[in-house]
């Protein structure tokens, strides 16, 4: 799995022009999912992702976690993440976890998120969704779990 973080001041999606999720201050997150990945890599990257101190304490040092300030997350699905671009000049998907493998974990990693107490919503799985944020910072960190110890 994939993960794109950008920390935001707010940050929405609309499908068909209706917002479907929407957050104020926290992180909106891209996330790919290419077949093998399982529960366990998304366990790792919600531990890693709500203990990442990356938000600024009173002296204005970042170490504080969205957890420490009770943000909000908006979760964004996206297969292209997963993009292989080596060869030619148009990528290829191929690596993408299918619909039913991807789906599954995609909720499961939702699910493992809010049971940490923070808001979390999300877009659509694969549908065509316009994504608004203001980044803060700019703070954007991308993360994989093939990296994960």
């Amino acid at each position: 799995m994939k993960v794109v973080i950008q920390r935001v001041l707010e940050s929405d999606v609309k499908v068909e022009n209706k917002i479907v999720g929407s957050i104020k201050k926290g992180f909106m997150l891209l996330i790919g999912i290419q077949e093998g990945d399982e529960k366990s890599d998304a366990d790792w990257l919600v531990q890693k992702i709500t203990h990442l101190r990356v938000f600024s304490d009173t002296e204005d040092k970042l170490n504080l976690s969205i957890l420490d300030i009770q943000g909000e997350i908006l979760c964004i699905s996206q297969f292209t993440l997963i993009a292989d671009y080596k060869k030619g000049n148009r990528p290829s998907f191929i690596k993408a976890a299918k619909p039913d493998q991807a789906i599954p974990l995609f909720e499961y990693f939702k699910e493992q998120l809010t049971a940490t107490g923070l808001k979390v919503e999300s877009g659509i799985f694969g549908a065509d969704m316009k994504v608004s944020l203001i980044n803060d910072g700019p703070v954007t960190i991308v993360m994989d779990s093939i990296t994960k110890a």
